[in-house]
């Protein structure tokens, strides 16, 4: 298949239903997309939990995916896809489940990754492919796409409108100029989660040194309350607790408004990076070079060499890009003393 494309095609179609993080990478090539093909109609077929966010983002149109639902998934998406075909299809997930969705997007151009990334038989749902990389960062990897396409530009943007529900919502959370951390302390994957008095410690230093303001955020999880309240109990100092307690376009207001966002790997991290915010990642379990908050990995606590010569007994550029780390204690490799001077460096930088 040939590309670039000789023209602008009149329409696109992005798949990538998850996860929240990387749908969050996925928008600054909608917008770039949008700045250079401005007639053409862009199509996002996302997650049901993602498409929560996204749905804010003006100009395209979401077929939402209820992961859950089986075979009435796709049942489902064929009958919303019935009658039309697309000249370009982006095909961005490297599952087999997001493969077999694929047969269902009738597209001329079906550009997906190249052989040597295509994991879980990607290149069989494709005909044209990226050009080769390698040890990229997940949003990096996302832009070949756009290289691909003959559209070169790299001015990253998120531009996300935030509803006004929402910014009144962190308006009374966070009232006045007075710093605020913003601490989400759980990732979907539990064992990439620091434990709660690490970060029960790092609330009370930030309180006690900065006179930080400090709220707790995260889903509505057992799991999460849980550790929220083990947070709470162990700091010693006023939280704000609002654990399952908000909505995603809410979070997003509320990280636009913090000073920072201290949070393991997880989907608030590339949240924070739509809004600006800096993020103070915690890595062990997973490598910030490949899935670190992209503007902000200078303030991440890098552990993840640590634990490849620990539990792999290999330094990190022997492992494979994608290894994960996720094995019993990994996060304890993850000190207060270096997170806490994370977050006093970003104060004296920022502030």
């Amino acid at each position: 298949m040939k590309l670039p494309l000789d023209g602008p095609p009149l329409t696109v179609c992005i798949l990538r239903l998850s996860a929240l993080g990387d749908a969050c990478h996925v928008v600054p090539v909608v917008r770039i997309l949008q700045r250079a093909w401005p007639q053409t109609k862009l199509t996002w077929i996302i997650g049901k939990a993602e498409s929560r966010l996204m749905e804010l983002i003006d100009g395209v149109e979401f077929i939402t995916v209820d992961k859950r639902a089986g075979f009435a998934a796709g049942r489902d998406l064929r009958a919303r896809l019935r009658g039309r075909r697309f000249d370009v299809l982006l095909h961005m997930q490297l599952s087999l489940r997001a493969s077999l969705l694929s047969l269902l997007v009738p597209a001329a151009v079906r550009l997906g990754f190249d052989r040597a990334r295509a994991r879980e038989l990607q290149w069989l749902f494709t005909n044209a492919h990226v050009a080769p990389r390698s040890r990229e960062h997940v949003l990096d990897s996302f832009l070949g796409f756009l290289d691909a396409l003959g559209i070169h530009e790299r001015a990253l943007r998120w531009d996300i409108p935030l509803p006004s529900a929402a910014l009144e919502y962190a308006e009374k959370l966070i009232p006045d100029a007075r710093p605020t951390l913003v601490i989400s302390p759980c990732s979907s994957h539990s064992r990439r989660n620091w434990r709660p008095e690490a970060y029960a410690a790092v609330a009370g230093h930030a309180v006690r040194r900065h006179g930080m303001r400090v709220i707790l955020a995260g889903g509505p999880t057992v799991t999460e309350r849980a550790v929220g309240a083990e947070i709470e109990q162990a700091a010693h100092v006023p939280l704000v607790n609002q654990i399952g307690r908000d909505t995603l376009p809410q979070l997003l207001a509320l990280l636009s408004r913090a000073t920072a966002l201290l949070t393991p790997d997880s989907g608030p991290a590339h949240m924070a990076t739509m809004v600006g915010t800096p993020v103070i990642g915690l890595y062990a379990a997973t490598n910030p070079a490949r899935s670190g908050p992209y503007l902000s990995r200078r303030w991440c606590v890098d552990a993840y060499p640590q634990a490849a010569r620990r539990f792999r007994g290999r330094d990190p550029q022997q492992l494979p890009w994608t290894e994960k780390i996720e094995e019993p204690g990994v996060m304890d490799l993850v000190q207060v003393p270096q997170v806490t001077a994370k977050l006093d460096e970003l104060l004296a930088y920022k502030l």
